[in-house]
This record gives C-alpha cells, sequence and structure tokens, in this order.
C-alpha cells in the first residue's frame, strides 16, 4: 500500500524524507532550532527543495549552526560565504544567519533556552490543526505574527511573518499534516 502524504510532497527523496522524519516533529534541540530558523530565512523567495538540496553544504559552511561560532563571524568569514557555491550566496541572508546567531546567543541568556523562548508562542504544547488539503493551510497566523513581531525586536533578520510560519511547521511547533496524510495528527 502506498503511502498517502501532504500535498507540498513530490517524488524527490530528498522532500519525502524531510517530509516523513521531520516536518511536524516537535524539536526543543536549541542548535536545531537555530538551524531551522537559519534555512527557513534562506528559503525566502526559493523553494524549500533548492535549501533542503543544499542543507549539508550549509551545515559545512555555517560550522553545523553552533550559534556561538557563527556569532563571532567576522566580515572576513562573511566574505568566503559568499563565494561559497554550496549555499545561496545572499549577502543580506548570509549576514542574517550571523546576526540572528548573535539575538540568539541573547535569547538564551534571557529565558535560559532558546526552546524555552520559542515554545512559549504555541503555550508550550503544538498546534493541531485540522486541514483537508493543503490549499487550506494559511500563510502565517496570529502566533506566527506574535512570533516575528518579538523576533525582530530583539534584532532579528528574515523573520517574517510567513518565514515564521514555515519554521514552525518545521519545528513541530504546529502540525499541518493534512487529514488524508499517513503523518495527520488523527490517524
Amino acid at each position: 500500500m502506498v503511502k498517502k502524504r501532504c500535498e507540498w510532497v513530490t517524488d524527490e527523496q530528498v522532500y519525502i524524507d524531510y517530509h516523513d522524519q521531520e516536518w511536524g516533529k516537535p524539536t526543543h534541540d536549541d542548535q536545531m532550532l537555530f538551524e531551522m530558523l537559519s534555512l527557513e530565512g534562506a528559503q525566502a523567495g526559493l523553494s524549500w527543495v533548492t535549501i533542503l538540496k543544499r542543507r549539508d553544504n550549509y551545515r559545512k559552511a555555517f560550522d553545523n549552526f553552533d550559534p556561538v561560532k557563527v556569532g563571532e563571524y567576522d566580515e572576513q568569514k562573511v566574505a568566503e560565504l559568499l563565494q561559497d557555491e554550496g549555499i545561496i550566496r545572499n549577502k543580506l541572508k548570509v549576514n542574517s544567519v550571523v546576526t540572528n546567531a548573535r539575538a540568539f546567543l541573547k535569547v538564551q541568556e534571557e529565558f535560559g533556552s532558546f526552546d524555552d523562548y520559542i515554545w512559549q508562542f504555541v503555550g508550550g504544547k503544538p498546534i493541531l490543526n485540522d486541514w483537508g488539503a493543503h490549499a487550506e493551510v494559511p500563510a502565517s497566523t496570529k502566533e506566527s505574527e506574535q512570533m516575528s513581531k518579538d523576533l525582530k525586536k530583539r534584532g532579528f533578520k528574515f523573520v517574517g511573518p510567513t518565514i515564521c510560519y514555515a519554521f514552525m511547521q518545521a519545528t513541530g511547533m504546529v502540525n499541518d499534516h493534512t487529514k488524508e496524510c499517513f503523518l495527520y495528527h488523527g490517524k
């Protein structure tokens, strides 16, 4: 029997693996949360599969998304990253990862962990949605708008409401597997 997946999943293995093993599963590891926030920002204006195919390159380029190391990057390191053909070489996006690493560390210091901070926007537990079709899934919600506003206030970049909602989906803060998907929470 063929597994029925969310409509956005193509037949590309990288998409299937991401959907089946990661998307919508609650993530509480700070370094993984930083990685996903960084990748979602890199994805702005592009397809998610474009970023997924470069994910290993991003991990290598950005020291496995260690926020302490990334926060120490200087202009020379950014210049090197802008020559790296394995990532999206957009100066604003690359700089945002460094800026966000520094803001991320301040959040960790204030809240004890980024996890404690970020999950407050959903009351500490995943929002389980009941979408019948992918077309029903919103691009943003009041929670992602609140998250975006607060992240921007704290100095984060590339964290608009749509990026924040994609981040929330990716890290399982919301479960948007549609009803026909074998990973729908009600099955």
